[in-house]
């Protein structure tokens, strides 16, 4: 596996992992009572775990050094961009810089992964065996 390829994985499993924190949290609201309305937890709860398995997927896929994932990755990652500015913009800078710093990261990590050809063979590789 390529430097890049581990680099946006790794970055992606990071980023999973941080959504299924989220995740947790929506839970232990619901469990403690800590939430006014346990419908909208639920619900926030459910949608984030989506999001959540998505990026473990992702971050498989980048294990195994696919190609499918990259697309998928620069997406995440760059509507992550508007949220750290949201985020810079209600004084949470620490965070925001934290978050965009990691998109920005996985953006440049899934662009700069080597794709394969039309024929298969992985970017970069001769064919030696055409005769001319």
């Amino acid at each position: 596996m390529r430097g890049s390829h581990r680099a946006a994985g790794l970055l992606t499993l990071l980023e999973a992992l941080t959504v299924l924190g989220f995740a947790g949290f929506y839970v232990y609201e619901m469990v403690t009572g800590a939430t006014d309305d346990v419908t909208r937890a639920a619900t926030s709860g459910a949608l984030i775990l989506v999001f959540g398995l998505g990026l473990l997927a992702l971050a498989r896929g980048w294990a195994r050094a696919a190609d499918w994932p990259r697309t998928p990755t620069v997406l995440w990652n760059a509507l992550l961009l508007p949220v750290a500015w949201s985020l810079h913009e209600s004084d949470r800078t620490p965070v925001a810089l934290a978050v965009g710093l990691v998109a920005l990261a996985s953006i440049v990590a899934a662009v700069s992964a080597p794709g394969r050809r039309a024929d298969g063979s992985p970017d970069g590789e001769r064919d030696t065996d055409v005769v001319s």
